[in-house]
């Protein structure tokens, strides 16, 4: 029997108009929003919903936007699943599904580290750019070959590795890995997430998720930073502290999850992003993507298919 992983998405999914159809169809996805509304205090519904668009890209809305319309879809698919992880941002959302954290507390904590990652790095100081093309050596080699600070923070797929840090080194960087026939693309992104400088965030994060109360997670969570399942409620809180200035590892994540005996990846939440890195990370496994309730049949059969299988 396969076994099934559910995956949530990070930041850089969302769009105007996110979760409206759950929201609508579903009690569970109306229930969830309304919650996300009375933990923050304010209507993140509407934002969601309505826009405006300039407003839900700020990271500090961006992040509980994207987490609230992730655990609504999960929360009315209502079916099995044997292990879960999220990319960045998304690790929260897989551990809300696994039991791990409540939703409440999650979507209070990923509104406080949206802030500090947002104010970690003044606007303009910091920079990430996506480089395609090019072996993963390769775009370290590069990095560690410029003055300032840049380095790896997202091995995304095979050829695809975000770099970030100080905006000139970032600018250095992309040049060399350009004239090594790599296609550098800049992201239009405020903060240089998951580098070395955003460490003061983290500092700020770690008494902020003290205050949220972990259990042991109820399925197995793969954790970015370590590529690898935690399974108490320690190592999960540890780990959601580490990711903030680590690279997100989710080549390797997907990779150990198929190790493990994954065969069918659904990803929950606006966006398709992880369901393609998935496919250029393993061919053999199976993916299928939960954007609307549109999509949940198609989920279930597959589903169904890979425990019979």
């Amino acid at each position: 029997m396969g076994k099934i992983a559910f995956v949530f998405p990070g930041q850089g999914s969302q769009k105007v108009g996110m979760g409206q159809a759950v929201f609508d169809a579903f009690e569970a996805g109306r229930a969830t929003f309304e919650e996300a509304d009375a933990a923050l205090g304010e209507s993140l519904s509407s934002l969601c919903f309505e826009g405006p668009e300039d407003a839900l890209k700020l990271t500090a809305n961006t992040q509980p936007a994207i987490l609230t319309t992730s655990i609504a879809l999960f929360r009315a698919l209502d079916a099995p699943f044997d292990v879960a992880a999220g990319h960045s941002l998304g690790e929260y959302s897989a551990h809300v599904a696994a039991g791990t954290l409540s939703f409440a507390d999650a979507v209070r904590t990923v509104r406080a580290r949206g802030q500090f990652m947002q104010e970690a790095v003044p606007v303009g100081q910091g920079a990430m750019a996506a480089v395609l093309k090019l072996d993963r050596k390769v775009v370290e080699d590069a990095c560690a070959s410029v003055d300032g600070i840049v380095e790896p923070v997202n091995y995304n797929s095979p050829g695809q590795v975000v770099i970030a840090g100080e905006a000139e080194a970032v600018k250095r960087a992309s040049e060399t890995l350009a004239a090594q026939k790599g296609r550098v693309m800049p992201l239009p992104v405020s903060a240089p997430f998951h580098s070395r400088l955003m460490k003061p965030a983290e500092d700020r994060l770690k008494p902020k998720l003290a205050e949220a109360k972990f259990d042991n997670p109820a399925r197995p969570v793969y954790v970015n930073v370590d590529a690898e399942p935690v399974t108490e409620a320690a190592a999960a809180e540890d780990a959601l502290v580490r990711q903030v200035s680590r690279p997100v590892r989710w080549e390797e994540s997907v990779a150990a999850m198929a190790r493990d005996g994954v065969s069918l990846f659904v990803e929950i939440g606006p966006g398709k992003v992880l369901t393609g890195l998935i496919g250029r990370i393993s061919k053999e496994v199976q993916r299928v993507s939960v954007q609307s309730p549109e999509d949940f049949d198609a989920a279930r059969e597959a589903i169904q298919q890979a425990r019979a299988t």
